[in-house]
């Protein structure tokens, strides 16, 4: 079948991705990670993204590579680690464009030769095994791939790649459009979804078929494309012609060369020779014409071989094109030069200098020097051209000549022996430069206390306008229209936290409020006291006298006293008593445990266990311990007796090692002769005769292995290898043991009493510690401690997300109470959706963006001199999407003492270093304030200064804190499917390793063993290297920290894994390569990925863990829709299982107890309805009582009808049992009646019955809370969750399991979901389950380091206005302007780079100059006009910027226009072009360029948004235009602090093309003589033409302007009306907006606009917030009621906000 047969089936590819493509996702596509972030670039797709890029000009090469390597380096420095692929097929896209065919040779030598770029070019395509086995093997995190080609047949091949990477489960990027900041790379990203790999396992066949055919249609063009230059020449002929050429060089040539002298000689000798041999055509060159061209070729490239890109960027732009006759010559010459390029490996060892394969080719030079001669040189005094170009031309020349021997090709002078002309003419043919639209270079003057500071070293070196300048006066008046006159701009408005809903007026005294707020509180310590079980602390304020007897432990307050003083004799006369019947108890309890070891020893050991945790006294816990020892004892006997040769049960073993350990670590003092004789008995009997020996020397004598022999108790191993083996999550871990008097519930750790030191210091602290290892507990600790010691003081916990803050919220609530001053609480929150008690608490509780607003609002700086502390959680997430714009601010404006807890960050030393400069700048400033006002004799200021600001004698240090040990261990799973079952394999952390990794990286320092693993290590490297010289030194038993040794302990068992870590990097030192090699292969499980339809097997899964007793646990997917979806599927699963008989006497005790339940709640309910009728004045909580009643009666008609046993129900029952019985229902009762009238209130009751809960972020919270409730008590034991869960929500589980793949499965994510795994003080080991996770993902997850902090470009137009507003009206002025210089002068970016510095402090300027043109500040920095309502917009820069130019230049009032000359009501054609423009200003989401290819019918949505109205399409292109020119002015000054070495530098493979200037030749001096204009523009990019003023245009791309500089155009606060990408191709806007107030559907915009539901909501949400928030903007600055605009914009929120509030 040929490729019109296909035509169908290719149309049907196309459809399928222009069907996903506006459902790809634009987001950062790298998160600073080591290893994890591998992926894979299609290299054509490179080549064709860069070839298109709109500042690039055919023929430049080096800019072309520039712009790749610019790519390249932007992956890399966000961390990207990849392999660039090129097919072999691929190639034949290109012959109908032969000089591509050259320059992709040439890229291919260049990455290989020039770089460490891992470059691949062995696979045929992408449909081959070789490729299919690659990806199986690697798995990258995506690949990048073009969308569109030079062709309609190179789209083909993309779609291929796209189609078959989708069936691999890789997920597609692509590779236009990408976007790049200090941080992050953002792309469009497009996911394998389970449709995507369906089509390929449908239509296989024909996709095999199709691609066949395409293929074979390219390679028949190949011998079209080559005729029309060498006739009947086939493609071997001419390889077979190059080849020649190249031998016959190397003949004369034998030293080597560079290559540009190489392709020089051998490309215009072989073109030469084929033109001689086929020159027929009468409308070709001429013989002689073809070799002037050549001079000319050979003169260009010894002018590249001269000149350095310093004189070469100062080249004459050339607009004249090639005459038909020389265009096709130099296309023959490109045929030649891929002939020569791809026989270069045939030379062997001939030395070619590869390292200038990216300047090959110059056209705008060799068009430079053709003009020359062809109209210059004739009317111009003759110009030399210097001696070195002079002799390298003709040493070039002569060696074509020498290699052309079928004719004389003449001399190397003249250049030119012919007139013929090879350019066309043209009037004028030299591109100008036009200075005069640039702006001119100057800085308005400005001073104010906060710009002198932070600028004012610099200001005198730059060119400041004088004040009479006739360019200043101009810039200040504002153009108003007369509508405005009535409004007042400057007036203050009312900030975010006014305008956030309250739930209830905080200082209200009504009673039905002041009920609502008791309820509320009862909530949240039942919510609180749900999720942990801490009892609650009374505080009260310490007196001096107490605090000078706690020396610092403010835990041990003594509470109650009065109370004490009352009971003190009653409780003597009871003492006596209450001890016998606690005796009693005692003994009771102790002898029911022994009977129950008796009759069922494990059973009888939990509750042994339990007896020892809450028992007090050591004498009695060493008395059980001795009699479970006994049990254990007995029973192993008696088991050994009965099993003979037969496999033991080593469990009872394990409990009796566990005894012994326990008794010899934990009683030392109580143990006596005897009972070290028992223990050693007992170690006897186990077969570890030389530990009995240690303990009782007169108990083992003889031979011991001869006594183990017949030693039918023995174990048969070791006691070291039994201990790691059986006993791992058991060792005893090194802990201290003496109590810490500020902590009453457990014993401290080291670094958990350091933390405790912190806090007690008032320092300041950075916390890296794994998840689950109780760091969480110093934050409550520091904010006991503020709460004993005033009442006026608060501490802030800035928690990620707003999940994370109503959980903290409520743990507060449940842990402290307090008596409060009037008006005082004690905790209160405050997130972008809601605040109460924010400012009157005592503990606040926020997310970052909200906490930032209270920090920068002048008026709110009272309130800010009251934070005591600050803590910030998971600050790891400073480098990512969630808070990094305010976590870099936060840090450095709080002069108060911190906290920040971390789980996970690779660079703590650097972070800690940050933090303490900008403490110590801190500490001078409050010397600097405190020394001014003493010296000015303000007593008063000076009073209320070391009042606001000495904290109590606040410590400057900051300390560093580390833990680096989990308190348990992690095990990994891989899950399977074989034979219809599913399937658990362990994973070993080493399996996730290469030699290459562990000889460039060393062990990642988390990668951590169990001692398992660290037995199993060892074991797999014996058996490889069976003469390793170290065995017998690290066999566990010789092993120095285990010998002899009855205890192992955990630190023990640590070091042994470092030694066997330091032994395996020592064989690769030693060359033992192969051996490692083997050691990591051995210890990897089965790869092998089942063809299963796994989301059907998701469910077994689910049971598989309950069989395995591995509940609770959390499964992690990455759609909101899939995380219900598998909820729905295990509840099915359930309710089909549960119709299969079971123990139905088990059913009947709970249905029995369920009754009891349901009649004493009917009763109940009897009861208070009689009430009610009876007392009808006041039945408002009776009512409301009776009203909940009827939510737990239904859950529990719904137990009693599903039968509750263990097969048909994941939640623990003995949980449920104990709520129904014991509890009545309060934690059902009180969570269920909140969900009743919720979205999916109804389902997840329905799924709760069954022990099951989903999670996601886009569930109301009130549903959250009730899965986490019912999670805490076990009511729930499966739950599915997006990553939100893993963000600070304190939910852990037993196990974790990893049920989807994405891109957004990264190691972060994996770091914080896999450790809620293993819950601290009931689990010992946690374990992590992968299921249809990649095996090669998983490697990567495991291996790749944590996160590294780095910082983001700190500054923006409108921070810069907000701190200056700050800085002005301030409540305090010193302070304020403290805070803003320590904003400006402490980025992380400055710290990490200093040379940073100056290019922000130009920024800042270049902000300053903007903020005064535009009218928002005056020239001494204060606020005027509508800087105001600028600030109030600052999440949506440059649309704020935009707004309100329109605003003030009176477009808003020319539109809103009402029905009729007084109404107050707008029509809808008036309302849709309003949200028209709102649209493009605050809900711009793109379309990839290539949808707009797509030919759907939409049903409900127009899709793509309409172009701006003209009237603010012209305003628009005005602001634009201004701030363009402000932009270039300022980049034009910052280019002054660029490296113009690196400048000259090529960025990723750093070769130099810097050199002496030629200065001998008056030809280079003539044709170099465009010096002005190309300040801040690259010299890469000034080879393509590119000047200072065409940054004026809108469309110039990035990597235009000098790379070294730190700031590029996406810094310019300009908004397109329309964006192209590099290539050129219009990227449309999603009218998602609009179209939502049109028709009011979610449904609408998830099938016509292509919007992920969760999405879309969100993003509606955010446009129904900024309509609100403009509204009520307008209406405080507007003293007219019936002012049109304000009206306008108040009938758009209201009916925009209905709409949103009906989905």
């Amino acid at each position: 079948m040929g490729l019109k047969d296909h035509a169908v089936f290719f149309r049907k590819m196309t459809e399928l991705i222009l069907y996903e493509m506006p459902k790809a996702g634009y987001s950062s596509i790298l998160n600073d990670f080591v290893e994890s972030n591998f992926f894979v670039i299609d290299g054509d797709s490179l080549l064709v993204t860069c070839l298109c890029v709109k500042s690039f000009k055919w023929g430049q090469n080096l800019h072309f590579f520039y712009l790749v390597e610019c790519y390249l380096a932007d992956l890399m420095s966000n961390g990207g680690q990849f392999s660039i692929v090129f097919f072999k097929d691929a190639e034949c896209a290109y012959f109908d464009f032969p000089e591509f065919l050259s320059l992709r040779t040439a890229l291919i030598l260049h990455l290989q030769h020039n770089t460490n770029i891992d470059v691949q070019t062995e696979f045929s395509g992408c449909l081959s095994q070789d490729w299919k086995l690659f990806l199986e093997q690697h798995y990258p995190y995506f690949l990048i791939v073009s969308e569109e080609g030079l062709s309609d047949l190179q789209t083909y091949l993309f779609n291929f790649l796209i189609i078959h990477s989708w069936g691999m489960k890789v997920n597609v990027v692509l590779s236009s459009g990408h976007e790049s900041d200090t941080l992050r790379l953002y792309a469009h990203i497009m996911e394998s979804t389970e449709r995507n790999q369906t089509f390929l396992k449908q239509n296989e066949t024909v996709i095999q078929s199709a691609y066949k055919s395409l293929i074979q249609h390219l390679e028949e063009r190949r011998v079209l494309a080559l005729a029309p230059y060498f006739e009947r020449l086939k493609w071997n002929d001419m390889m077979e012609e190059a080849c020649r050429t190249l031998f016959l060089l190397q003949h004369l040539w034998p030293e080597g060369s560079d290559i540009r002298r190489v392709l020089c000689v051998t490309s215009c000798s072989l073109s030469l020779r084929m033109y001689h041999r086929i020159l027929v055509c009468c409308n070709h060159l001429s013989l002689q014409e073809v070799e002037d061209f050549c001079r000319l070729h050979c003169l260009c490239v010894a002018f590249q071989l001269h000149l350095p890109l310093s004189q070469r960027a100062c080249s004459r732009v050339i607009t004249s094109s090639w005459i038909r006759a020389s265009d096709s010559f130099l296309k023959m010459n490109k045929w030649c030069e891929h002939f020569i390029l791809g026989n270069l490996n045939i030379l062997g060892s001939w030395n070619l200098d590869l390292k200038h394969v990216s300047d090959l080719h110059d056209e705008q030079l060799l068009k430079n020097i053709a003009f020359h001669y062809e109209f210059e040189s004739t009317q111009e005094p003759h110009l030399n051209l210097g001696n070195s170009i002079k002799r390298d031309y003709e040493h070039l020349w002569n060696f074509v000549s020498q290699l052309v021997k079928e004719f004389d090709v003449g001399k190397s002078f003249p250049v030119r022996t012919r007139t013929q002309h090879f350019l066309t003419e043209k009037e004028s043919v030299i591109q100008e430069i036009s200075l005069e639209k640039l702006p001119s270079v100057g800085f308005i003057p400005m001073t104010s206390a906060v710009i002198d500071e932070f600028v004012g070293d610099m200001v005198k070196d730059l060119p400041i306008l004088k004040s009479d300048d006739p360019v200043v006066p101009s810039l200040f008046p504002q153009k108003t229209s007369d509508e405005l006159l009535h409004w007042h701009a400057q007036r203050p408005l009312s900030d975010d936290y006014d305008r956030i809903k309250c739930h209830i007026d905080e200082q209200s005294r009504d009673p039905h409020v002041l009920d609502f707020l008791k309820k509320s509180q009862a909530y949240q310590r039942f919510y609180g006291k749900s999720l942990e079980s801490v009892s609650t602390k009374v505080i009260s304020i310490q007196t001096t006298q107490q605090k000078e007897d706690s020396s610092g432990a403010s835990g041990e307050i003594l509470q109650y006293i009065k109370p004490q003083k009352v009971t003190k004799k009653k409780k003597k006369k009871t003492i006596p008593k209450e001890e016998q019947s606690k005796e009693q108890q005692n003994d009771d309890l102790v002898f029911s445990i022994e009977e129950e070891m008796k009759n069922n020893l494990h059973s009888g050991i939990r509750k042994l266990e339990d007896y020892l945790t809450s028992c007090k006294s050591n004498s009695a816990k060493f008395g059980v311990e001795m009699l479970g020892l006994i049990a254990c004892f007995k029973e192993w006997k008696e088991h050994c007796h009965g099993k003979g040769k037969i496999s033991k049960d080593l469990s009872i073993a394990v409990q009796m090692m566990k005894r012994i350990h326990s008794l010899l670590e934990r009683y030392p003092e109580i143990l006596e002769t005897e009972h070290h004789q028992y223990i050693a008995k007992c170690l006897n009997c186990l077969g570890f005769n030389d530990l009995a020996n240690s303990l009782d020397p007169t108990l083992v004598t003889g031979n011991d292995k001869e006594k183990n022999k017949g030693n039918k108790y023995s174990i048969g191993m070791g006691p070291a290898r039994f201990q790691l083996q059986y006993m791992g999550h058991y060792l005893i871990r090194d802990e201290r043991k003496d109590p810490d008097p500020r902590v009453r519930d457990f014993i401290p750790d080291a670094w958990q009493r350091e933390l405790l030191d912190v806090v007690d210091k008032n320092e300041s602290a950075v916390i890296v510690a794994p998840t689950s290892s109780g760091k969480t507990y110093a934050s409550y600790y520091c904010m006991e401690k503020v709460l004993r010691e005033s009442d006026d003081e608060v501490v802030v916990y800035v928690a990620p997300t707003k999940a994370v803050v109503s959980q903290v919220a409520a743990s507060v609530q449940n842990r402290f109470t307090k008596r409060l001053p009037a008006g005082r609480t004690l905790c209160g929150a405050f997130t972008r959706d809601y605040r109460h008690n924010a400012l009157n608490s005592h503990v606040l509780i926020t997310v970052p963006e909200c906490f930032e607003i209270l920090l920068l609002a002048p008026h709110r700086q009272k309130w800010v001199k009251r934070i005591r502390y600050v803590i910030f959680d998971e600050v790891h997430y400073l480098g990512r999407e969630v808070g990094v714009k305010f976590w870099e601010l936060l840090l450095v404006i709080i002069r108060c003492p911190f906290l920040i807890v971390s789980a996970a960050i690779d660079n703590p030393d650097l972070l800690t270093k940050w933090l303490h400069s900008v403490k110590q700048y801190w500490k001078w400033a409050d010397k600097i304030m405190e020394e001014k006002f003493i010296s000015e004799k303000q007593a008063d200021k000076c009073l209320n200064f070391l009042k606001d600001h000495s904290y109590k004698n606040q410590s400057y240090e900051v300390r560093l804190v580390l833990c680096g040990e989990r308190y348990n261990d992690l095990e990994k799973h891989i899950c399977s499917v074989k034979h219809d079952d599913v399937h658990f394999d362990h994973f070993h952390p080493c399996a996730a390793l290469t030699t290459d990794i562990i000889e460039k990286y060393g062990f990642p320092p988390d990668l951590t063993l169990t001692p398992q693993e660290s037995i199993q290590l060892y074991d797999t490297m014996v058996q490889v290297w069976e003469t390793w010289p170290r065995a017998q030194e690290l066999c566990p038993e010789e092993f120095v920290l285990f010998k002899n040794k009855v205890v192992i302990k955990k630190l023990d068992v640590r070091k042994y894994e470092e030694n066997l870590k330091a032994e395996l990097t020592n064989w690769i030192k030693n060359g033992k390569v192969k051996q490692v090699e083997r050691v990591l292969e051995n210890l990897s499980p089965d790869s092998s990925s089942s063809s299963k339809d796994m989301v059907n097997m998701f469910p077994l899964l689910v049971e598989k863990l309950r069989q395995m007793d591995k509940l609770p646990a959390i499964f992690f997917l990455f759609k909101n829709g899939d995380v219900e979806k598998r909820a729905g599927s295990i509840c099915a699963f359930l309710e089909k299982i549960g119709t299969k008989s079971h123990p139905h006497t088990e059913c009947h005790h709970y249905i029995l107890d369920i009754n009891e339940e349901l009649k004493k709640v009917e009763g109940i309910v009897k009861v208070e309805k009689k009430t009610i009728k009876k007392k009808q004045k006041k039945p408002g909580k009776l009512e409301r009582m009776l009203m909940d009643r009827p939510e737990y009666i239904n859950f529990l008609m719904k137990l009693k009808t599903v039968k509750i046993s263990e097969g048909c129900t994941y939640a623990d029952v003995s949980a449920l049992h104990s709520e129904i019985t014991e509890e009545n229902g309060l934690t059902l009762n009180t969570a269920l009646k909140r969900v009743k009238l919720t979205r999916r209130g109804q389902e997840l009751t329905t799924l709760a019955q069954r022990g099951i809960g989903y999670h996601h972020s886009a569930m109301y919270f009130k549903e959250k809370e009730l899965v986490e409730i019912l999670f805490a008590k076990g009511l729930i034991r499966v739950v599915t969750a997006t990553g939100t869960l893993a963000l600070g929500i304190n939910m852990p589980c037993r196990s974790v399991v990893f049920a989807q793949n994405s891109v957004y499965l990264d190691a972060l994510n994996y770091r914080q979901m896999s450790g809620r795994a293993g819950r601290r003080g009931q689990d010992l080991m946690g374990d992590v389950y992968f299921f249809d996770i990649p095996f090669p993902k998983i490697g990567k997850l495991i291996k790749s380091n944590v996160p590294e902090l780095r910082g983001q470009f700190p500054l923006s137009i409108t921070l810069v206005l907000r701190l200056m507003l700050l800085a002005s009206k301030g409540d305090d002025p010193e302070d304020a302007k403290a805070k803003v210089l320590s904003v400006l002068k402490h980025s992380l970016l400055s710290f990490k780079q200093p040379r940073a510095m100056d290019m922000l402090k130009l920024y800042f300027l270049f902000s300053l100059q903007l903020l005064v043109k535009e009218g928002y500040l005056d020239q001494e920095g204060n606020p005027m006009g509508f800087a105001g309502l600028v600030s109030h917009l600052h999440y949506h820069e440059p649309s704020n910027l935009v707004f309100v130019s329109f605003l003030v230049s009176g477009l808003f009032h020319d539109l809103c226009q009402p029905t009729r000359k007084g109404s107050k009501h707008f029509s809808q054609d008036v309302m849709e072009n309003l949200v028209l423009v709102l649209a493009h200003l605050f809900g711009r989401r793109y379309f990839p360029p290539k949808f707009q290819d797509a030919k759907y019918e939409f049903y409900q949505s127009k899709v793509f948004l309409d172009d701006l109205p003209e009237d603010f399409s012209d305003a628009l292109d005005e602001y634009n235009r201004k701030i363009m020119e402000d932009f270039s002015t300022f980049l034009q000054i910052v280019s002054k602090l660029a490296d113009m070495n690196q400048e000259y530098q090529l960025p990723l493979s750093k070769i130099k093309f810097t050199g002496k200037e030629c200065e001998d030749s008056q030809l280079v001096s003539h044709l170099m003589s465009c010096k002005e204009g190309r300040v801040a523009i690259s010299p890469f990019v000034c080879l393509s033409g590119i000047f200072d003023g065409d940054l004026l245009q809108l469309e110039t791309p990035n990597h235009v302007t000098l790379g070294t500089i730190g700031v590029n155009r996406s810094q310019a606060p300009v908004l397109l009306s329309q964006r192209f990408d590099n290539r050129g191709r219009k990227m449309s806007l999603n009218a998602y907006a609009l179209d939502f107030y049109k028709h009011g559907s979610l449904l609408g915009l998830v099938q016509d606009n292509r919007m992920n539901e969760g999405e879309a909501y969100y993003l509606l949400k955010d446009f129904a917030l900024t309509l609100k928030s403009i509204s009520v903007s307008l209406r405080e600055l507007c003293e007219n009621e019936d002012d049109n605009v304000v009206l306008a914009f108040e009938q758009l929120s209201t009916t925009f906000w209905e709409k949103f509030s009906n989905v």
